[in-house]
């Protein structure tokens, strides 16, 4: 695969005045006199504010979109000079930690006065979100708050963000490209007796060779005729002739995912692992086929389950099928039999159907698409037809 050129890190301002004005347009709609966000890729997405810091969880930070205007940050002096560099202007800092007022008398003085006048602001309160902050000082800023009202702004934050920019799929892209180079050089840098624990270890640092700023995410399985889980850490246990090998990665580049699997055979291949692998494929392709704009979450997963039958006739037992991807490994929606979510322009989808075969095997297949007007755009270089044998 041709390496690409690398697209340029971060955004323009431009990039984030417009994500802010969606936002507020939403806001308008509802009524609303804000937006309250304490998680990381939320903070990012409006502000840039990119670091590896959130890895501790000592300290909260937090962001506020108003109906008008630049968002408002309120966080911890240690982030206050790289926030300084972003295009935000109002930041609003104290010395942390401190656990008997870590940013609330910061956070009271700002929604004090939508609280006196009775106004709505909007907190992500559903699925996949949570609230990075303790509970109890939560409980403390809304028990000084009477009178500001809360509404669920998960529906916001998930249609702004499923919804890629053009930049925002440039590096999705890119990071897919370093990820196929990556898993093309996996029968170079795996062999038989290799300990699975070491094959991982070169893939990483062939993944940042290849260019990737990070390896997060590097999962995956190897057993005789098949692997028996996909999340697990690897063992030392010494790859074997007949060995069903799989590795799904979610390498990043300036904040961005890919998240892509292959499959491969230690030296030989039974024929219900052929079999096996063969359905799969064919499944990603009516995945492929059935992402329009205007179909649904639901019926990409119908498309590729409506295949695996041929062999499983439970199938979905890992409750989803895909899902979305982008500043985070997974994201909205779900390709699951519950998700009528539509599909629209823009969207960067992975399609990811899995399935059962004998004695407890399973496979797992996926690739990455963007949907465009015409249909799905493949990401990720498409897996080999069939299962390749190392």
């Amino acid at each position: 695969m041709t390496p690409m050129a690398r697209p340029t890190r971060g955004f323009s301002e431009q990039e984030y005045a417009d994500r802010t004005s969606r936002a507020q347009a939403h806001m308008a709609q509802a009524g609303w006199a804000g937006l309250l966000l304490t998680t990381e890729a939320e903070l990012r997405y409006f502000s840039g504010f990119h670091t590896l810091f959130w890895q501790s969880p000592t300290r909260p930070w937090f962001l506020f979109v108003p109906a008008v205007g630049k968002p408002v940050a309120i966080i911890p002096e240690i982030g206050a000079d790289l926030m300084r560099r972003t295009w935000l202007d109002d930041i609003r800092t104290w010395s942390a930690p401190a656990p008997e007022d870590d940013g609330i008398s910061l956070m009271t003085e700002l929604l004090a006065p939508m609280a006196r006048a009775g106004d709505v602001i909007g907190l992500p309160k559903g699925h996949e979100t949570h609230l990075r902050m303790p509970l109890g000082d939560y409980e403390r800023l809304m028990d000084g708050l009477r009178g500001l009202r809360i509404a669920d702004g998960t529906p916001l934050m998930r249609g702004l963000r499923m919804v890629k920019s053009e930049a925002e799929i440039e590096k999705i892209a890119h990071i897919c490209a370093i990820g196929s180079r990556s898993f093309a050089r996996v029968p170079e840098i795996a062999r038989e007796g290799q300990p699975l624990e070491d094959l991982f270890r070169a893939f990483r640092r062939e993944a940042l060779a290849q260019g990737a700023d990070d390896v997060p995410y590097l999962v995956g399985g190897a057993d005789a005729g098949g692997y028996h889980d996909v999340i697990s850490p690897p063992s030392d246990r010494p790859l074997a002739r007949g060995d069903i090998l799989m590795l799904d990665t979610g390498a990043t580049w300036d904040g961005y995912f890919c998240d892509f699997d292959r499959n491969f055979a230690i030296g030989a291949a039974d024929d219900a692992s052929r079999r096996a692998y063969d359905v799969l494929w064919r499944a990603t392709e009516a995945g492929i086929a059935a992402a329009r704009p205007g179909a649904t979450a639901r019926d990409l997963f119908e498309a590729m389950q409506a295949v695996i039958r041929e062999i499983d006739d439970v199938g979905g037992d890992v409750g989803r099928l895909g899902h979305g991807l982008g500043m985070q490994l997974t994201e909205w929606p779900s390709h699951a039999a519950w998700d009528r979510t539509e599909l629209t322009e823009n969207m960067v989808l992975t399609l990811e159907p899995s399935l059962s075969y004998g004695a407890g095997r399973i496979m797992v297949h996926e690739e990455n698409i963007v949907l465009r007007a015409s249909g799905a755009e493949l990401l990720t270089e498409r897996a080999a037809r069939d299962l390749p044998i190392i």
